[in-house]
């Protein structure tokens, strides 16, 4: 399976939104990535090693993966917007922070005045804990838009991983839990766990899920409210940065009973040496 990681061609659009697209590549001559509102194009070198593995496939932490990718700034208050071909399957969005709070919109346009998947984030500290999420592109027209909610002082930094790969979605391996209508499902997870894999899906019917990331009650250090057309040509397929102790995931289906969900949560890094040297003074600040 091959990954290739395009650099984004900027040129800004207005004052409030900008977009860059992305090409297939050739295998006679490296990506070419061109802008959209200019006639210039540049020559972007690509990941072609047939070994690579997908990011999500092969567990790595976020911070890493995100470097290696070419990353743009959002302001606060902008809109950037990246168009992809048909062959591009799925996308891998990233995004941090320098340490502030993350507020950002991320949504999957197909076509006009479509909307198949919606994205609502909001991060505790952009640095610490940093949003990853799978968004399933199949058919033609897709493109993914990054809206920084934020006030100007809150700029964001966002990267994007694409897959050209027919291989089924990265589904998760444990067993999935059906949550209905209106329900709650919580699962702890012990200290050692750095990372957790959260994928939910439908049978076909809409989702309207909320994802939240607790670490002591009330405490919610991540939050992502998401809607889908589709929750089985569009799963949700998350990793959660999990650092410290006392974190919990919890999954509530703001849907109406008609529509439950299917839920599964996994352990995706694990540290075992974090449990061992985790008793210390015996405090920990949260």
């Amino acid at each position: 399976m091959t990954i290739i990681r395009h650099t984004f061609s900027l040129c800004a659009m207005s004052l409030a939104a900008n977009a860059f697209t992305m090409q297939l590549p050739n295998p006679s001559y490296n990506p070419r990535i061109s802008s959209l509102n200019s006639v210039d194009s540049r020559i972007a070198s690509g990941t072609t090693n047939p070994a690579a593995m997908s990011s999500y496939r092969q567990p790595r932490i976020t911070k890493d993966v995100i470097e290696e990718v070419d990353q743009i700034i959002v302001q606060g208050g902008s809109l950037r917007t990246c168009a992809f071909d048909e062959g591009i399957n799925r996308v891998t969005v990233m995004m941090k922070t320098e340490g502030r709070p993350l507020n950002a919109n991320v949504d999957l346009w197909q076509g006009p005045d479509n909307t198949p998947q919606k994205m609502s984030i909001y991060l505790e500290d952009g640095s610490k804990r940093l949003f990853r999420a799978i968004v399933e592109t199949p058919g033609s027209s897709n493109a993914v838009s990054i809206r920084n909610t934020a006030q100007l002082e809150y700029p964001l930094t966002c990267g994007m991983e694409i897959e050209t790969d027919d291989s089924p979605a990265p589904m998760a391996t444990a067993d999935y839990r059906i949550v209905q209508g209106g329900a709650v499902y919580t699962l702890p997870f012990a200290p050692e766990v750095q990372s957790i894999k959260v994928s939910l899906k439908t049978d076909g019917r809409p989702m309207n899920a909320r994802v939240e990331l607790l670490q002591g009650p009330n405490n919610n250090k991540e939050i992502l409210e998401v809607y889908t057309e589709d929750g089985l040509e569009r799963p949700l397929n998350l990793i959660l940065d999990s650092p410290g102790v006392g974190n919990v995931v919890r999954i509530v289906n703001t849907a109406t009973v008609e529509f439950p969900i299917s839920a599964s949560l996994e352990p995706y890094i694990i540290d075992a040496s974090v449990h061992e040297g985790s008793s210390g003074s015996g405090m920990t600040w949260r």
